[in-house]
């Protein structure tokens, strides 16, 4: 597995201006129409959880699913008449192949797209699906981009970099534009951190249209690329996380100068962390969230002394999560907090015995919703049988209460 995941590329262009309010406002105006105004709503399920006052930024809604879609719109709009006529091409595994593609077909400009190999089939689809060409090349990111670049240079396209160009970085500051201005209550943002785009564009609309106001950005602990190169330290990244979207090696360098000026913070939150606020954009806010999506809600969890009684922006930057993460989320985090059950007996292989365990659990109110009853070879002996239940329970009071209640009757019970 390539130590590069989510967005990021090989090559970084020249230096260019800060991006500034007067950029972000100028991308603001440049793509309205072309891409959704989303919602900011204030979440009272999950600001009561956290003990401080959340505002969520709905980016999920986007027609691709995620943020990506502002830098992507403002950057075509900045084509000269040449560039639009030659074509654009990007590099992407993610959101932004699928923000290229879209905006490019609307502008009504040919969109090359180069994805790795290993590419999900129905990310290849999507991107297609909204007119581009797509080309697979490379078992890594790193070699997708190279190529990219390459294509770029013979055929005379315009490159459009998810996150190191100050017109992407200043579409991308559109999100904490329109939070302010929907919300202007909010004094501390939580921005999740890939190539570093979003928090640099954010931080350069919200620190001049607010001055005081706390900008924090969010990075995985498997990748918290940003928040060492801002420490000095040498890069040192990888592992699985269902951040996906924000798992990036080599951070922009526009964006890591301008975080850098303007001196903020970047919070580095456990893979747990994410998952919980996963699950809890799910059942407290009724939001899809993807792990990248979920992190300024992470660090909310991860830090509650950073945040309390703060009115905290967060950005729901994308929920393209796939079904099944989702769903292993959501069962991981029932088991966390004691909502699901696993446990494990040695019962003796007798007529009555799964009943009265059963009985035991249902007068207490608990749902046993599976069953493996292995009566012929797991058990240490012929006379016993192995029983393991999934029991389903209000909180984790009444999974002690059934707990104790199942010791009582003298049936030795192990949970996990």
């Amino acid at each position: 597995m390539s130590p590069l995941r989510g967005e990021t590329a090989v090559l970084a262009p020249a230096p260019a201006p800060h991006v500034t309010l007067a950029d972000v406002r100028a991308a603001a105006a440049r793509i309205e129409g072309a891409v959704l105004r989303t919602p900011t709503i204030r979440c009272d399920a999950l600001s009561r959880a956290t003990g401080a006052t959340l505002f969520l930024k709905l980016d999920n809604l986007q027609a691709t699913g995620a943020f990506k879609e502002r830098g992507a719109a403002n950057r075509i709009a900045l084509l000269t008449a040449r560039e639009r006529a030659a074509g654009v091409i990007a590099m992407s595994a993610g959101n932004h192949a699928q923000a290229v593609a879209r905006h490019a077909s609307l502008a009504g400009i040919a969109a090359t797209i180069v994805m790795p190999r290993f590419t999900p089939a129905t990310k290849v689809t999507r991107t297609e699906g909204w007119g581009a060409k797509v080309v697979l090349h490379g078992e890594t990111l790193a070699e997708a981009a190279a190529h990219a670049y390459d294509l770029a240079l013979r055929e005379g396209l315009t490159f459009i970099h998810p996150y190191d160009d100050p017109g992407v970085i200043a579409g991308q500051g559109t999100a904490a534009l329109e939070m302010l201005q929907d919300a202007p209550e909010i004094d501390t943002l939580a921005i999740p951190v890939g190539g570093g785009g979003l928090l640099a564009g954010s931080a350069a609309a919200a620190l001049e249209l607010k001055p005081g106001i706390q900008v924090f950005g969010v990075e995985v602990e498997a990748y918290p690329a940003m928040a060492q190169r801002l420490a000095g330290q040498p890069v040192q990244v990888g592992g699985p996380t269902v951040a996906e979207g924000i798992a990036v090696r080599d951070v922009g360098e526009l964006p890591f100068a301008l975080i850098q000026r303007l001196g903020l913070e970047v919070l580095v939150v456990p893979e747990r962390a994410v998952e919980a606020a996963i699950a809890m954009l799910a059942e407290g806010a009724k939001v899809v969230a993807e792990g990248a999506g979920a992190a300024g809600l992470a660090a909310v969890l991860a830090f509650p002394e950073r945040f309390a009684d703060r009115v905290v922006g967060i950005p729901v930057c994308g929920g393209n999560i796939d079904a099944r993460a989702l769903s292993n989320v959501l069962l991981r985090q029932l088991l966390r907090d004691g909502r699901l059950l696993r446990l494990h007996f040695d019962i003796p292989d007798r007529p009555g015995v799964l009943a009265d365990i059963a009985g035991r659990i249902s007068a207490l109110g608990g749902n046993v919703i599976e069953v493996q009853h292995q009566q012929l070879f797991g058990a240490p002996t012929v006379q016993s049988t192995e029983l393991h239940l999934m029991v389903e329970v209000r909180d984790a009071a009444q999974g002690n209460a059934i707990v104790a209640a199942l010791q009582a009757g003298g049936y030795t019970v192990r949970r996990g």
